[in-house]
């Protein structure tokens, strides 16, 4: 099995790197006080949260498959993290119920994708909607405010970086060892490229397809931890609309929508500080909020067109054109 080509990933990585350096500028012209120190430090803690979201995306993409399901996800966990603190139960107790939460939305995605053979858009789309719904019951449709020792979470520091930002180092440092020096890894990428093939190589591919739709639900709940401990509050848009930012950071950080492609460190921060910047901006400027969304669909837009014009060069680059006696040329 081949690893993704160096020139794909150095033109993924800088397609999403030029893009962050142009909103970037843009936003500081706009509003001076964009570039200030504490502002970038504030988009940097911020973006944590859908980094690590992503990240858990990432496995799900290498696999030519989706997870539209994360932003419910990250509403339940937090739901039921929150409600947990509020009835008095202790804050390591509420992470780990929050986790246990990430693991079985995983499965449950993971059975019906792998097991049941249904297309990972229409199986996550409808574990989407559960979700929310169940978060919604969960909560009561009320605003849960948790108490300021929880929330307190989302400032503390450990030798001096944030705890939001320490977070997301362990998950990215966990997914890309586990891509990057795993048999695991390599067959995630080896399905990706072709699942025909992984099967007559002896892939268990039902396995590995499941595996990633775990990773990603857990990686989710985490998001929606520190998202909660930033927050301080679950609302009911929590995780609205964050399956999006998710996809849209993995594929302006170089993975391929098309699967078998990509790296989630380091292009997958790039996209998330990309998309966290834009949010960020909008807000400095005091832009209309009925332009928010307008601005989310451009960038969707643009995520997958550079997806799609990066894998049809791809496909260029790799096909090879054998010229026979009688002068056809075929392609292989």
């Amino acid at each position: 099995m081949r690893y993704p080509g160096k020139h794909f990933l150095i033109r993924g990585f800088g397609n999403g790197a030029l893009m962050f350096i142009v909103v970037l500028g843009a936003f500081g012209l706009l509003a001076p006080r964009f570039l200030d120190a504490t502002n970038l430090a504030n988009i940097v803690v911020q973006s944590s949260s859908i980094a690590i979201v992503a990240a858990g995306m990432t496995c799900t993409l290498l696999t030519a498959g989706i997870d539209l399901s994360v932003g419910s996800t990250m509403f339940v966990a937090a739901a039921v993290a929150g409600k947990m603190v509020l009835t008095g139960m202790s804050i390591p107790a509420s992470i780990v119920a929050a986790l246990g939460v990430g693991l079985v939305a995983g499965l449950i995605n993971a059975i019906l994708v792998s097991y049941f053979s249904m297309q990972p858009f229409i199986a996550t789309l409808g574990t989407l909607f559960l979700g929310r719904g169940l978060a919604l019951l969960i909560t009561e449709t009320r605003s849960l405010n948790l108490p300021e020792s929880f929330s307190k979470l989302g400032s503390e520091r450990l030798l001096g970086v944030p705890l939001p930002i320490v977070t997301l180092a362990v998950v990215l440092a966990a997914v890309h060892l586990l891509l990057s020096r795993t048999s695991l890894g390599r067959q995630i990428y080896a399905i990706g490229g072709s699942i025909q093939a992984s099967r007559k190589a002896g892939i268990h591919t039902r396995r590995v397809l499941a595996s990633t739709y775990v990773i990603c639900g857990v990686c989710a709940a985490i998001g929606g931890l520190v998202s909660l401990a930033l927050l301080g509050t679950v609302s009911q848009t929590f995780g609205y609309q964050r399956e999006f930012a998710a996809v849209s950071a993995a594929v302006l950080g170089g993975v391929s929508l098309f699967g078998g492609r990509g790296k989630v460190f380091p292009g997958v921060i790039i996209g998330a500080l990309l998309i966290q910047t834009v949010e960020n901006g909008l807000v400095m400027l005091n832009a209309n909020p009925y332009i928010y969304p307008l601005t989310t669909g451009v960038v969707i837009f643009l995520t997958v067109l550079v997806d799609s014009l990066r894998h049809r060069q791809s496909l260029k680059m790799s096909r090879r054109i054998i010229r026979r006696p009688e002068g056809v040329n075929v392609a292989t």
